[in-house]
C-alpha cells in the first residue's frame, strides 16, 4: 500500500526545505503549487490572486492538488510526500473568512493521506518573499487553522521538531 505523506504548516516553517532534501534522497515529492498559481497570475497582471479572487485561486489549487494525488497513485512509488494537501485549501479560506463551495470539503474527504506532519511556526527560519506575503504572526494563526482542518477530518497530526533539515527528515522517516 502506498503511503501518502502530507506536510502542513503556515508559511515559512521549513516544509519546502525538507521536501527538497527528501527529493535529493530519491523520494517522490509533490511540490507546493500555490507559488505556481501566484506567479502565473502575476504574469497576467494580478498581484495577489488569492486576495483578488480567493475562490478562483482556491479552485486552481484544488485542481492541481487533486492531480498531484492522482499522479501519486499512478506512480509505482511506495512513499510520496506532498507539500500541503487538499484540506489546506479550505483551511486557508476559513482563515480569510471566505465562504466556499462544498466541493472543497468533498474532495478533502475523497482524497485521504496516510500521515500528516505539521511544521510549526519557527521565527528563526521564517522569511518573506514575492509569493509569501504573510507575516510571522499570520503564519502562527494559519497554522492553527490548518491543524483544525486536518483534525476535523480525523487525521492524527505529528509535529515535526525544530532541528536541522536532515534531522527533521530523519524524524519523519522514522515514522514510516
Amino acid at each position: 500500500m502506498q503511503e501518502k505523506i502530507v506536510f502542513i504548516g503556515g508559511p515559512g516553517t521549513g516544509k519546502s526545505s525538507v521536501l527538497r532534501f527528501l527529493k535529493r534522497q530519491g523520494f517522490k515529492c509533490m511540490p507546493e503549487i500555490s507559488r505556481e498559481v501566484t506567479k502565473k497570475a502575476q504574469e497576467e497582471g494580478i498581484e495577489q490572486l488569492f486576495l483578488t479572487d480567493p475562490i478562483l485561486f482556491s479552485t486552481k489549487l484544488l485542481e492541481g492538488r487533486e492531480q498531484q494525488f492522482i499522479d501519486a497513485e499512478n506512480s509505482n512509488q511506495r512513499i510520496v510526500f506532498f507539500d500541503r494537501g487538499i484540506p489546506s485549501i479550505h483551511a486557508y479560506m476559513r482563515y480569510f473568512d471566505t465562504e466556499f463551495p462544498s466541493v472543497f470539503l468533498e474532495k478533502s474527504e475523497k482524497y485521504k493521506y496516510t500521515k500528516v506532519f505539521q511544521f510549526l511556526p519557527w521565527k528563526e527560519i521564517y522569511r518573506s518573499d514575492n509569493e509569501r506575503y504573510e507575516t510571522f504572526e499570520q503564519s502562527e494563526t494559519i497554522s492553527k487553522f490548518l491543524n483544525e482542518a486536518y483534525s476535523e477530518l480525523g487525521y492524527e497530526i505529528i509535529n515535526v521538531p525544530f532541528d536541522t533539515v536532515r534531522n527533521r527528515c530523519n524524524f519523519i522517516l522514522s515514522h514510516m
